[in-house]
């Protein structure tokens, strides 16, 4: 099982798949999930990304198979932010395009604003980048202290995959994945979200970015994603046709091809 002791205090999981040419050296995509998510989440991006890009996926502290800090952790996206500069470091990597989903995508827009120097491209699916003042995190907090994490999980379900959209057994699926985070860790990091908000520092994040959000969604849809898109000095927001939920798990093909189209407009402007 690959796991890197980051610190004294983490042993952090993560998946590294590489089926490039074996004579290059390719450059690196790294996947971040949300909150109460894992790596395995991001299954559907692997396969059309591995054989041009490495592709390396991880599991935050506190979540999936790495190590969940005691009660009283200083839970803060700084420090989600540094233990990817760590896994980075463990790994040889010096410049990556990195991609998060919800609030994955948060964490990686501070990455963005501390660490540039260490990204090629930033993308961001389906992510937040306000929450304080905004009711839904607090109501989430009250539907994990009374039903526990699977409770909440199905309860807000239909904001992640379109019941009349998605395979049969991938909801469930998705359900059992994040009711495996420990009701602790979900309830002071949500504690903790609800404070924050990312809207001072967007501006000063240089970093090309693409922003991905289903079209046909009704709680994620792209109004709720321009504001961010007008922060942002270099951002793309790119709404996937007929999607809906969380578009990087209900179209990952497509959304893989959206970012496929964005870097490679990069490429071609550097020439």
């Amino acid at each position: 099982m690959p796991t890197a002791r980051l610190d004294d205090t983490l042993e952090m999981y993560y998946e590294d798949d590489d089926f490039t040419d074996p004579w290059r050296t390719p450059e690196a995509v790294v996947l971040h999930h949300g909150n109460a998510k894992n790596c395995r989440l991001w299954y559907g991006w692997v396969p059309p990304l591995a054989r041009q890009y490495r592709v390396v996926r991880l599991d935050a502290r506190g979540f999936g198979r790495s190590t969940v800090p005691p009660e009283g952790y200083g839970w803060s996206l700084t420090n989600f932010s540094t233990d990817l500069l760590h896994l980075l470091d463990y790994l040889g990597l010096e410049r990556v395009h990195l991609v998060g989903e919800t609030v994955g995508g948060t964490i990686s827009l501070q990455f963005a604003y501390e660490h540039p120097e260490r990204l090629h491209t930033l993308t961001v699916c389906s992510s937040p980048f306000k929450f304080a003042g905004v009711p839904t995190y607090q109501e989430y907090y009250r539907l994990v202290q009374e039903e526990g994490v699977e409770g909440w999980v199905r309860k807000t379900a239909s904001r992640r995959l379109d019941p009349g959209q998605s395979a049969p057994g991938h909801g469930e699926w998705y359900v059992q994945q994040m009711a495996q985070t420990s009701r602790r860790v979900v309830l002071e990091t949500l504690a903790y979200l609800s404070t924050q908000d990312l809207s001072p520092i967007l501006p000063r994040i240089q970093t090309p970015t693409l922003i991905l959000v289903a079209a046909n969604s009704v709680a994620n849809s792209p109004d709720r994603t321009q504001p961010m898109a007008r922060l942002l000095p270099n951002a793309r927001l790119v709404a996937i046709p007929g999607t809906s939920g969380y578009v990087q798990h209900s179209a990952p093909e497509r959304c893989v091809a959206a970012w496929r189209e964005f870097v490679g407009r990069l490429s071609h402007a550097r020439r």
